[in-house]
């Protein structure tokens, strides 16, 4: 048999182009903003992660400008070796302070930084407790650990308390979770987390990917948000949400970052990042730590959107973050209702099985501190529209 054969075979694309719905790759002209230039058009974006509005932002740009011209383009080699540059560090020792760390370590992007941290932490002998809907990096960091990994129910506290009472009291124990989870916006049940860690031995690495600059104290994530700094063991962050960059971090105890750095394949056998991304991400820390107001104006903007899908009958899922499903349910209706609101203006990420469930289906819309209520209100309209020509066609 061909290995191609199943390249051959999957058609799926094919056909919702030929339909006229595909909803992917759809290329940007301008800089990723509250408003981008999409296959030509204006477009208000709800789709992106830049929550804190900071890849169009002039002192980010400009930082990245210096790096490039003090440092070069790239490091041609892994941190290991050659790739080190004083930019790396002093950026690792802002990130661990910003989140109340001894120590940090960086990686080329955040789905690496989960590869490289689970697979050299958790060996065999451990075991991982990983919440079922972790993000992929996760999921794939615990296939390249020989740990032994244990599904629990969503944010489930009572199967997870059932799992860690079946691990012999002698075995590593760590326990993942996303702090925002990426397509409900939902944040962690932390608080019983640290709870049962403590009762039975384990550690806690919390994915900070989209709690960065959204929720705690000046953007600092989860464990700020609850006042849990010191009970999370490891958290972990990317560059290429609010950071504005591409790039991943986790912050630890000292001792665990040194390990980390001695072990860790991903982290060893990289390139580093490029120095532009680099002063990017630190421009952008320096950004948050001098801006309370930005998580909190993110949070206002997406609780505007709440109030406005509600009055309109919009079927928006509640929450406290900014990240909106609005469900659609089917597959067909999703594809067809993001196509309309492109059409109308209005860019937002389809979510279709088996990313979810059958017949929960949704678009994740996601906001920026940046975008202005006229923007919002104009989003707004588009879906009232859309959703009502949907209603009226039978879709």
């Amino acid at each position: 048999m061909d290995i191609f054969n199943k390249c051959y075979d999957f058609t799926a694309a094919d056909e919702a182009i030929a339909q006229g719905v595909y909803p992917y790759f759809h290329a940007l002209e301008s800089k990723q903003d509250t408003e981008v230039v999409m296959d030509g058009r204006n477009t208000i974006m709800l789709g992106s992660n830049n929550y804190l509005g900071l890849t169009s932002d002039q002192r980010v740009i400009d930082a990245g400008i210096r790096a490039l011209e003090q440092y070069g383009t790239g490091c041609s080699g892994s941190r290991f070796l050659n790739g080190t540059l004083k930019l790396h560090l002093e950026l690792e020792k802002e990130l661990a302070a910003f989140v109340g760390k001894e120590a940090a370590i960086t990686f080329s992007t955040g789905f690496q930084t989960n590869l490289g941290i689970i697979s050299s932490i958790a060996t065999k002998g451990d075991y991982i407790l990983s919440d079922n809907e972790n993000h992929a990096s996760i999921v794939d960091g615990c296939r390249l650990s020989f740990a032994k990994t244990i599904k629990f129910q969503h944010s489930d506290m009572a199967d997870l308390e059932r799992l860690l009472k079946n691990i012999p009291g002698e075995n590593g124990k760590l326990i993942i979770t996303d702090g925002v989870f990426s397509m409900s916006g939902e944040i962690c049940n932390l608080p019983a987390i640290v709870n049962l860690a403590e009762k039975y031995g384990a550690r806690i690495l919390v994915d900070d990917a989209h709690a960065l600059g959204m929720i705690g104290a000046n953007g600092r994530g989860t464990a700020a948000h609850f006042g849990l700094v010191d009970k999370v063991d490891i958290i972990m962050g990317t560059f290429s949400k609010s950071l504005a960059s591409l790039g991943g971090f986790i912050a630890a105890r000292e001792r665990v970052i040194n390990y980390v750095k001695h072990f860790s394949r991903p982290f060893i056998f990289s390139a580093s990042i490029p120095p532009a991304n680099a002063a990017v991400a630190m421009e952008a820390v320096q950004i948050m730590k001098n801006h309370p107001e930005m998580p909190l104006m993110l949070i206002e903007n997406a609780n505007y959107m709440r109030r406005g899908f509600k009055e309109r009958n919009i079927p928006a899922l509640d929450g406290e973050t900014a990240i909106i499903p609005v469900m659609t349910y089917t597959n067909d209706r999703t594809f067809i209702i993001t196509k309309m609101l492109l059409e109308a203006g209005v860019y937002v990420n389809p979510v279709i099985c088996p990313a979810v469930r059958p017949g929960e289906c949704l678009l994740r819309t996601s906001y920026t501190a940046t975008h202005t209520k006229d923007q919002l209100d104009r989003a707004l309209d588009a879906f009232s529209y859309v959703f009502a020509k949907a209603e009226e066609m039978g879709i």
